[in-house]
């Protein structure tokens, strides 16, 4: 159960979103924060969430929160993990969850006429798991082959591996764990890490959809206490690393090339989101171009930036033969100089007018505007979001160039190539 994510009425496609409109956001006197966005369609979306996550955890207890995300799925007093899962399938809906680095989320989507049915089984799963213990052994057996399934997938393997690679432990472990962290965590550490995290002043719970937000914090109210918890601080430290990994039964190598960049708190956050898109997001995209078009050497080039307030990098990723991956790192480390030497203001307005399209066209699913504001909420500054546009207009061909100019100084990459 696993990520990765706005939309406003408008008529027309860049005029400026004012979040008052129809946006509300509203903290509780518990400390848990409300965010609602109005639609018109008859669709809700609905996500309780935690400002704890993969981040959060110590090296010894790497994987409790993703643990903890797939236990609150196996009953309550209320309801066994059958009943959760049919009130909201039999309803027309949709459950599923998610742990990240900063937040862990239990999401529905469903007809709005249904939405007392999802704030009822959401909250159910939030406040009162029974963590049953031979239900937590046999949920130990299937994140055992969550792990192996990612390990099996090259592309999703050299994704999780290259943080690793970015920071020390223990952001630098994958947030799913390991097989020795998950036979480490016991049942009384679960339930301790759960009274410490979700408690209502760590929460927040964001409506997009048909919905009234009166009826929104009325429910909230009613149905959480005011119990107080803590947050793990996450102690991140930079690096940088290089590897090169042999496995069997491969055909294809799959090489991932990443870079530091600031954070969300920084405004230059949005020049390093416009460089990825520059150079590997999309079909029109400078490595794309250089290679797959021009020299064939590979089906998929993709871009990602993974942009927080405590960490930021962004990754390229290339499915190429053995023999080419250092051809590819070249000619990478080249499009990067390329831009830091001759990046024009006609490219870079391209691109940013790339980029805020996409951005609107993001807002048109209510699921994806939930997770939207879910994480800006969590950056810090949810209404920031609706500042999008303004953000990447007010980008310099300098700054994107600046970034640039560093990557060659201080990267990462693995590749994952057949024996």
């Amino acid at each position: 159960m696993k990520p990765k994510f706005y939309r406003k009425v408008l008529k027309r496609p860049h005029q400026k979103v004012q979040p008052s409109q129809n946006f509300q956001r509203k903290i509780l006197p518990n400390g848990m924060v409300v965010l609602f966005e109005k639609r018109e369609l008859p669709i809700v979306s609905v996500v309780f969430a935690v400002r704890n996550g993969g981040m959060n955890e110590h090296e010894s207890e790497k994987g409790i929160s993703h643990f903890i995300e797939h236990m609150l799925y196996k009953g309550t007093p209320n309801r066994n993990s059958k009943q959760i899962a049919t009130e909201i399938e039999k309803n027309g809906g949709e459950l599923n969850g998610f742990t990240s680095e900063p937040i862990t989320a239990y999401w529905c989507k469903m007809p709005s006429k249904h939405i007392d049915v999802a704030l009822n089984v959401l909250s159910d799963m939030v406040k009162n798991p029974i963590f049953d213990e031979k239900e937590l052994e046999k949920e130990r057996q299937v994140i055992f082959e969550e792990i192996k399934m990612r390990r099996d997938t090259p592309r999703v393997y050299v994704s999780d591996e290259i943080q690793g690679l970015l920071y020390d432990k223990p952001l630098g472990q994958n947030l799913i764990g390991t097989h020795e962290t998950m036979n480490s965590i016991k049942r009384e550490e679960i339930i301790k890490k759960f009274k410490e995290v979700y408690t209502p002043n760590n929460m927040i719970l964001v409506v997009v959809g048909d919905v009234e937000f009166d009826k929104i914090v009325d429910f909230a109210e009613k149905n959480f206490g005011d119990e107080k918890g803590k947050i793990g601080l996450p102690k991140i430290k930079l690096r940088n690393g290089k590897k090169i990994e042999k496995r069997k039964g491969i055909d294809q190598a799959s090489f991932v090339f990443a870079y530091h960049v600031p954070t969300s708190n920084n405004k230059l956050s949005y020049a390093a989101n416009v460089l990825s898109v520059l150079m590997a997001e999309g079909m029109s995209s400078r490595l794309f171009s250089e290679i797959r078009e021009k020299r064939n050497l590979a089906y998929a080039v993709k871009g990602e930036s993974n942009i927080t307030k405590e960490f930021a990098y962004n990754l390229i990723y290339v499915g190429t033969m053995k023999k080419n991956i250092e051809k590819v790192r070249k000619l990478i480390l080249e499009e990067f100089e390329k831009v830091a030497d001759g990046l024009t203001e006609n490219e870079l307005n391209e691109v940013k007018e790339q980029l805020i399209g996409n951005h609107y066209i993001s807002m048109e699913d209510s699921q994806m505007q939930m997770v939207n504001l879910l994480m800006h909420e969590s950056d810090g500054d949810v209404e920031e979001f609706y500042e999008f546009e303004k953000k990447i207009k007010e980008v310099k061909l300098g700054d994107v160039k600046k970034l640039a100019s560093e990557v060659k100084k201080k990267y990462s990459y693995l590749a994952l190539v057949p024996e």
